[in-house]
């Protein structure tokens, strides 16, 4: 797991840079600056719009005494989301914004069930109830 993150750490940062510089060939440094500002304030008011909408379907599922299993999902996903949006990037962009479109979001949200679910059948994770 250790040595996944620090792959992680030190590809990603590598592969940003070198797409940035890449862009910054092709369009100039003022005009790559202006997409990486302009993708983090899309992302953060897309995010917003995202995390409030999934903030009252939590509320209201609550009130009805139903578990937000889905919404608290979508919640986590849309918080990486905006976090890898904030952060200076083409890939990482590209996949924050994946995460906060309804459509991307249901795709990892089913893969992600599914991994948590292997992992409650090995007893890695503990989960009580049966809304899951």
């Amino acid at each position: 797991m250790l040595m996944k993150l620090i792959l992680l750490f030190t590809i990603i940062p590598f592969i940003e840079l070198s797409l940035l510089i890449e862009l910054g060939t092709h369009i100039g440094t003022l005009n790559t600056i202006m997409v990486v500002i302009i993708t983090g304030i899309l992302g953060a008011f897309m995010a917003r719009i995202a995390g409030l909408s999934v903030l009252f379907k939590i509320q209201e599922n609550l009130r009805a005494g139903i578990f937000p299993a889905d919404e608290l999902f979508d919640g986590v996903l849309i918080l990486i989301g905006g976090a890898l949006l904030i952060t200076p990037g083409l890939l990482t962009d590209a996949l924050g914004f994946f995460l906060l479109l309804p459509l991307g979001r249901a795709g990892v949200k089913k893969w992600l069930k599914e991994v948590v679910r292997k992992k409650m059948n090995r007893g890695e994770i503990t989960f009580w109830g049966d809304e899951f």
